[in-house]
């Protein structure tokens, strides 16, 4: 689950992700009751096998959930429970329509897994690792192999919202900079796994926070939170 919110006396609406629907959204009528039969299932970063009905209005109604996971454990970290929140904001944003993505499915439930297992991966590189697997299922990953405006594959040194890429010395013009260290942790992130996310220092982390944010603003016309408190 994304996330939910009260409605009316005792019923949650609920913002799912689900593999083959995309995101879609549901009530649970009296889910708030304190002798709902849904009991505490119903809560922000479950995982659930839920039964749904599907009727006349777009918002489905929950008939049932099963807990396949509740990482437990993340609610006891304040810090692994607002990366887990700052994940399936991101996550809501980017897929927001019924499109079917299993891969971001499965991408998050990995990062909250994770979270989960390993409280201390909530760390701003894990995070911006996190989004740049996002934005490579949504097919806005930043072109890094050459220059995104000329093709140059040496002396990338900057960094082209509106041109998608690094861009090379001779394109800089309407780039700012980055740093190689910035660079390969672009390149290592979408490499490797979530649980190999690779570490880098804060300038260079704020160089990648840059590209992610300005290339969805630029061409998806999306804003995500910044990934860690205090950011951006």
């Amino acid at each position: 689950m994304l996330r939910s919110m009260r409605y009316g006396e005792a019923d949650r609406i609920m913002h799912l992700y689900t593999p083959d629907r995309g995101r879609i959204s549901a009530i649970a009528k009296g889910a708030r009751r304190t002798r709902s039969r849904f009991g505490a299932r119903l809560e922000p970063f479950f995982r659930l096998q839920i039964n749904l009905h599907e009727g006349r209005s777009e918002l489905l109604t929950v008939t049932g959930a099963q807990t396949v996971s509740a990482h437990s454990r993340l609610r006891t970290d304040a810090r692994a429970l607002d990366c887990a929140a700052r994940a399936c904001d991101a996550v809501g944003r980017l897929f927001e329509t019924s499109e079917p993505h299993p891969a971001v499915f499965n991408l998050l439930t990995r990062k909250l897994s994770l979270l989960n297992e390993r409280p201390a991966s909530a760390t701003h590189a894990a995070t911006l690792a996190f989004r740049l697997k996002l934005m490579l299922a949504a097919g806005l990953s930043p072109q890094l192999g050459a220059c995104a405006s000329c093709g140059e594959g040496e002396h990338l040194v900057g960094f082209s919202p509106a041109g998608g890429g690094v861009v090379c010395v001779a394109c800089q013009a309407s780039s700012f900079p980055l740093s190689q260290e910035a660079y390969r942790f672009m390149i290592t992130s979408l490499g490797q796994p979530l649980t190999e996310a690779p570490d880098a220092s804060a300038t260079a982390l704020s160089q990648v926070e840059r590209a992610i944010s300005q290339t969805l603003e630029h061409h998806a016309q999306v804003r995500l939170m910044p990934s860690m408190p205090g950011v951006g």
